[in-house]
C-alpha cells in the first residue's frame, strides 16, 4: 500500500470508530480536525444543558464556515440513502449526545450559498410549523424558500436546493458529556462559498477565511451572533 493511501485508510477508520452507526455510502465522510464546542467562555458545550429547539451557530471546518447546532429534544435515527447534487449517496448517521438528539449541519444552503453574517440571516433553524412553512423542526432559507429536515440528514422537504445541507459529524464524549466536530458527509459547498464571496470573506476575515478550525470552536445562539433574523 502506497504512503499517502495508508494515511487515507486510516483517517477514514477513526471517523468509523468515532461514529459506528455510519452506513458507508459512494460520499465518504471528511475528516477535519478534532475540535472541542465551547461557549463563549471557554467551557465546554455539554449535551444535556443544550437548550432543546434553539438556533446555536459555530464555525467549522473552516473560520469563515458557519455551522448550526440543534438539540432537537428528541433521539434522532440515522436517515439514508440521501443523495448529494452529483448523486454520490450516503446515510446519516443520527443524532450524537446524551439523548441522541444533537444535531449539526453547514449553514450555507446548498442552492445560492446563503449563509448567516454577522449583519443578517436570512437561514436558520425552525422548531415548529409557520404559516408559510407546514413543517416542523426544520433549516428554513428565506432567500428562496429551501427547507431541510434537521433530524432526517439535512434532506430537502420544499424548495429548490438541488441536495440536502452538509451535515457535521460530530463526537460525543459520555465521561464529560462534550461534543467535538470532527469531519463533514454529503455535498460540501466551501469551494463555491469561498470563491462566491471570497472579497467578502477576506474583509470579514482580515485573509484568514480559509484558517482551519482546531482545538476548540466556539458555539453562541444565532441571535447573539448576527444583529437581525430574516422571518419568512
Amino acid at each position: 500500500m502506497e504512503r499517502r493511501d495508508f494515511i487515507k485508510a486510516c483517517a477514514f477508520t477513526c471517523v468509523s470508530a468515532s461514529v459506528p452507526a455510519f452506513a458507508q455510502g459512494t460520499a465518504a465522510p471528511r475528516t477535519y480536525a478534532r475540535t472541542l464546542l465551547v461557549d463563549e467562555t471557554g467551557k465546554p458545550i455539554r449535551s444535556r444543558s443544550l437548550p432543546a429547539n434553539r438556533n446555536f451557530i459555530f464555525h467549522y471546518p473552516y473560520a469563515a464556515t458557519p455551522c448550526f447546532l440543534v438539540n432537537l429534544g428528541r433521539p434522532v435515527k440515522p436517515a439514508g440513502p440521501l443523495k448529494t447534487a452529483d448523486a454520490r449517496t450516503y446515510d446519516w448517521p443520527g443524532g450524537v449526545g446524551a439523548a441522541g438528539s444533537v444535531v449539526a449541519y453547514s449553514a450555507i444552503c446548498a442552492h445560492k450559498l446563503t449563509y448567516p453574517t454577522r449583519d443578517i440571516s436570512f437561514i436558520a433553524y425552525r422548531g415548529e410549523a409557520t404559516p408559510t412553512s407546514k413543517h416542523a423542526q426544520v433549516i428554513h432559507c428565506c432567500s428562496e424558500h429551501s427547507q431541510y429536515d434537521a433530524g432526517g440528514g439535512g434532506r430537502v422537504l420544499a424548495g429548490p436546493a438541488p441536495q440536502p445541507l452538509a451535515a457535521i459529524l460530530l463526537e460525543y464524549e459520555p465521561a464529560s458529556d462534550g461534543l467535538y466536530a470532527v469531519g463533514t458527509l454529503g455535498g460540501e459547498m466551501f469551494n463555491e462559498f469561498f470563491q462566491k464571496f471570497e472579497f467578502r470573506l477576506a474583509m470579514e476575515h482580515a485573509g484568514g477565511a480559509r484558517a482551519p478550525v482546531t482545538g476548540q470552536t466556539v458555539v453562541r445562539e444565532l441571535g447573539e451572533y448576527c444583529r437581525q433574523q430574516v422571518r419568512c
